[in-house]
């Protein structure tokens, strides 16, 4: 049980990290205190159920990604939405930064690169 909490934790965490938001901010999304995402980012206590819910909400995740650490088709299915929202500078900005990453990403694995689409 204590792994589970630390792994949720470290994904709270980084998720909070990746949106830019202090403690403070996601807890006022979320409608908690800001302890209760403290204990939860330290893998402390374990999560209220409800808690968990209003969590993945404010951070625009899945619960299957913050329980179990697994992107889901419900993950998957927010990103196109995001990217049809862009201009189209900003799309292919976004473009070139996937391109970089997937490159870096089968260098460093030892894989031909390939970044048509």
């Amino acid at each position: 049980m204590e792994e589970l909490l630390n792994q949720m934790g470290k994904r709270i965490l980084e998720r909070r990290k990746q949106l830019r938001l202090t403690q403070e901010e996601l807890a006022e999304r979320a409608g908690i205190t800001s302890q209760t995402i403290s204990s939860a980012e330290l893998g402390k206590k374990a999560l209220r159920p409800a808690n968990i819910i209003r969590i993945c909400s404010a951070l625009e995740i899945s619960t299957d990604y913050l329980l179990l650490g697994t992107v889901t088709n419900e993950d998957y299915n927010k990103l196109p939405h995001k990217i049809f929202k862009l201009t189209p500078t900003q799309y292919r900005h976004l473009e070139d930064i996937i391109n970089s990453f997937v490159t870096a990403i089968q260098e460093k694995e030892g894989k031909s690169v390939n970044t048509d689409f």
